[in-house]
């Protein structure tokens, strides 16, 4: 009988998966594959690293608690279908995981912007994974998971940001000691105001290298305004 059917434990807050958001905004993508897409960016708090050209330091502190049904609902008020999990560094916070599954299940096309300082084994396969490898200008080069690398797959992109010659330099050796363009597309982008990049771009022509350059768009449309 129905009456004998033992009763659901009560929804607690406790149990209820929360993450601390920094933001919830709609843009265009601005890096990445992505780039020119309507995208809402889901900017989670909190990063373990501190780069020296870091556009969003404002995300390391502050920030409000919200459930993936909250998150969800907002999302889904922009009414676009690509989403990026960002941060700050979003894999810090244990409960990105099921948002990003989440928001696979929903049906949304997502990424992942992440540092490559943590691992990123447990994402959800739905989702494309954005990982940047840190160079000796970005100050955090030893933060580096190498680990990360071996799980790389074809829907998945990696980022250097150069700050020199000597970055990009470094970046080339590391692209070939890891074969990183037979893995996944290689990203490269001038950190803003420290390489030109026209340098960058004539360096990329003058060495053939299989890679793609890219510009931070949102940058050269608003600067540094948050939000956009």
């Amino acid at each position: 009988m129905a009456d004998d059917l033992p009763l659901a434990p009560p929804v607690t807050e406790a149990a209820t998966p929360r993450l601390k958001i920094t933001e919830v905004f709609c843009s265009l993508q601005g890096e990445s594959s992505f780039v020119g897409w309507p995208t809402v960016f889901v900017r989670l708090t909190g990063c373990p690293l501190r780069c020296g050209y870091c556009d969003t330091a404002y995300a390391f502190h502050g920030g409000s608690w919200k459930t993936l049904p909250e998150l969800l609902d907002t999302v889904r008020a922009f009414g676009v279908k690509h989403v990026c999990v960002t941060g700050g560094e979003p894999l810090a916070q244990k409960n990105c995981l099921p948002l990003l599954t989440a928001l696979c299940d929903a049906g949304y096309s997502v990424s992942l912007e992440t540092s490559g300082a943590i691992d990123i084994g447990g994402v959800d396969a739905r989702v494309a994974r954005i990982v940047d490898i840190k160079t000796p200008g970005s100050g955090e080069v030893a933060k580096n998971r190498w680990d990360n690398l071996a799980l790389l797959k074809r829907t998945d992109e990696v980022k250097f940001v150069l700050c020199s010659r000597t970055d990009y330099d470094w970046a080339v050796a590391t692209i070939a000691e890891h074969d990183l363009t037979a893995r996944c597309d290689v990203l490269l982008s001038p950190s803003h105001h420290q390489i030109r990049p026209r340098d960058l771009a004539d360096w990329v022509v003058a060495d053939r290298l299989p890679v793609r350059m890219q510009l931070q768009l949102h940058k050269i449309l608003w600067g540094e305004e948050p939000g956009r």
